[in-house]
């Protein structure tokens, strides 16, 4: 069995392209459409071993979800990629300000987004 990603996006496509990509190399993978329905995937005991999340989304924008998310004792270790289309310095910043692990931006290809995934899992067991 591969590990269990969790992708939040609002949008109903980037879930599905995502979703496919990340099957495709053999990880499990559940979606949710904004930060607070995601709850359930991460405070449950089939918990994300790494979680891709969109900065804008209704409710909860990603950002504060993270930093949420870091600081919350039980999901702390679990490794976030913000997701956007935002300029590459400007997700940086933002990757730095919410303690995320890392970040992709939109568009992305199959080939990146299970790149990406990849070197944090790896990143996360060497504990980097």
């Amino acid at each position: 069995m591969g590990k269990n990603i969790l992708i939040i996006d609002d949008s109903e496509l980037v879930l599905a392209m995502a979703k496919d990509a990340l099957e495709d190399a053999g990880y499990q993978v559940q979606t949710a459409t904004n930060g607070i329905e995601a709850n359930r995937y991460i405070f449950s005991k089939n918990r994300p071993d790494l979680i891709i999340m969109d900065i804008m989304m209704p409710m909860l924008d990603g950002n504060e979800k993270a930093k949420i998310l870091k600081e919350n004792e039980m999901s702390r270790d679990i490794p976030i990629l913000l997701l956007s289309s935002k300029s590459d310095q400007e997700m940086q910043r933002l990757t730095q300000e919410a303690g995320a692990d890392g970040y992709i931006l939109k568009p992305f290809s199959a080939v990146e987004i299970t790149g990406r995934v990849r070197r944090c899992l790896a990143a996360a067991r060497k504990g980097v």
